[in-house]
């Protein structure tokens, strides 16, 4: 399972020129899923990028994570992630994991999050999204369980 974090200043993501999901200071989470991923896989990502200090301090240095910094979550899924780029010009997704085991996982993440107390909001799973950032730092981080 892969979460590409960026922590930004603000963050939203539109379907069909709609904004359905929109944070301001937090992390904005491309999440992928791959064919050997599970809730176990789920549940130690989700609690590593909660956990992950990339907020900085009083002294400028990045020591703290997503609560101490009063962040939310922005969580768009995005199976390209779980592409083979190491042969050819056009990436594989046959590691990527099923449309329907994805979904589930995907879900899943948010509803840990959300249970965990910090404010989630969410992507499309599958739609079209247009997604916007404004990347604070830059900070951004592929983190892999």
């Amino acid at each position: 399972m892969i979460a590409l974090i960026q922590r930004v200043s603000q963050a939203k993501v539109d379907v069909d020129g709609v904004t359905i999901g929109a944070i301001d200071k937090g992390l904005l989470v491309l999440l992928g899923v791959e064919r050997e991923d599970d809730l176990a896989k789920m549940e130690k990502l989700a609690t590593k990028v909660m956990s992950y200090r990339v907020f900085s301090d009083e002294n400028g240095k990045m020591n703290l994570n997503l609560e101490q910094a009063g962040g939310s979550l922005l969580v768009v899924s995005q199976f390209t992630l779980a592409a083979d780029t190491g042969r050819g010009l056009r990436p594989s997704f046959s590691g990527a994991g099923t449309p329907d085991q994805a979904k589930t996982l995907y879900d899943a993440f948010v509803e840990f999050c959300k249970a965990k107390g910090v404010t989630t909001q969410t992507g499309e799973f599958a739609a079209d999204m247009q997604v916007s950032l404004v990347n604070d730092g830059p900070v951004t981080f592929n983190l892999q369980v």
